[in-house]
């Protein structure tokens, strides 16, 4: 089935993918819903669920994520192109009608409700305006007359101001970040990136003067001195409990008083749980995949799959490093899951979209030996003589 003689489309992607990548990805999958049993049963027992109702609905999440993932990957670019498109239009409609008919939780509508289940759209925009905006700027480089940024950037403040009339400040900065990472990427000169800065230290202040929850977070996290800490200090003792090698399965006593252990503090419940040398190898596995996507992405030949792939593996980097400072309160909280890692069903199927477009636009092509020197995946030796 696999075999190099044999030219099925399987074995056609089986031999151009990049096979590391995809087992540390199927690895953190796995990893994420092994780590579900130990920290989401405490949290489904105090809302009223059985122990396993978080369990078992990131396991169903998770074989569909592995599903889209390699479908994804067997796309062509111009495939990714159109149906990272299609998604995020989609998503923006889903984000407006979240104002009428999402669904409030915590004070924010920032989810819908499909056929029983809830489904948080910006999830799904955060990759695919990567892709369309990546596709944007390398359509700007080859034609400089098409006003490609304009429309990126537009597209850019739309999105944002849907996201903070939700509120959802973190995916917003994420989104900014990631914007700010392309412009890097594409070559935007320095006195630009200082001015973009500035905007954006301004935007922090617009938002703690405009948006009370984030004033209320910003200082808690300054003065944390009587104010309302409860869940971050839950999570620094969930950590300091582990130790180095944690208390074990189930034994960890703090973790059962973190409200989203299952969630967002997930890596602080795992701390508690297998200890902090577990937790060291969990932070290296997502160094490997961000640093291994972002490897690839830049030995790609063509313009938009090296910054489409490598704007998706710094968003990645992002939202990962955002959700552990978090947990090591180096920022102020926010809610963001760790991708993979955490429960949340549209945060798996959005990663393993994104991931499933980087596979795509990485594989190895038969033209691009003649670009980079890289062999095709159904060459063979010469018959010898």
């Amino acid at each position: 089935m696999f075999s190099r003689a044999k030219k099925t489309r399987l074995a056609e992607w089986w031999w151009t993918v990049d096979r590391e990548l995809l087992t540390a990805l199927v690895l953190l999958l796995l990893v994420g819903f092994m780590l579900s049993f130990a920290a989401s049963p405490p949290v489904a027992e105090r809302l009223g669920y059985s122990s396993w109702h978080f369990v078992i609905r990131h396991g169903i999440f998770t074989i569909p994520a592995l599903g889209i993932m390699v479908g994804v990957s067997l796309f062509s670019a111009k495939r990714v192109r159109i149906s990272a498109l299609i998604v995020l239009v989609s998503s923006i409609i889903l984000l407006v009608l979240t104002f009428k008919f999402g669904v409030e939780i915590k004070g924010a509508r920032r989810w819908i409700s499909i056929m029983g289940s809830t489904l948080q759209p910006s999830e799904f925009v955060k990759p695919a305006f990567a892709v369309i905006a990546a596709w944007l700027f390398s359509e700007k480089m080859k034609h400089p007359d098409m006003p490609a940024q304009s429309l990126a950037l537009g597209l850019l403040a739309f999105i944002v101001t849907l996201l903070l009339l939700q509120p959802d400040f973190g995916q917003t900065v994420l989104l900014v970040l990631t914007w700010a990472a392309l412009l890097f990427l594409a070559g935007i000169s320095w006195w630009l990136i200082g001015v973009l800065a500035g905007a954006a230290s301004g935007g922090i202040v617009i938002a703690y003067m405009v948006f009370p929850h984030v004033a209320r977070r910003i200082d808690g996290f300054l003065f944390p001195e009587g104010k309302d800490n409860y869940q971050v200090d839950q999570a620094l003792g969930s950590m300091l409990e582990g130790g180095w090698f944690g208390r074990g399965p189930g034994e960890a006593l703090v973790r059962r008083d973190v409200p989203d252990a299952h969630a967002d503090f997930v890596f602080s419940a795992t701390a508690g749980e297998f200890g902090i040398l577990f937790c060291l190898l969990l932070v290296g596995l997502i160094a490997f995949i961000t640093l291994r996507a972002l490897f690839i992405a830049q030995k790609q030949p063509r313009l938009f799959p090296r910054l489409a792939a490598s704007i998706l593996a710094i968003q990645y980097g992002l939202q990962s490093a955002i959700n552990l400072a978090v947990n090591l309160r180096l920022i102020p909280a926010k809610g963001m899951t760790l991708p993979f890692v955490s429960y949340g069903g549209t945060s798996i199927l959005a990663t393993a979209f994104a991931f499933g477009i980087i596979l795509a636009l990485t594989r190895r092509k038969p033209e691009d030996r003649l670009m980079t020197g890289i062999p095709a995946y159904h060459r063979t030796p010469a018959p010898s003589a």
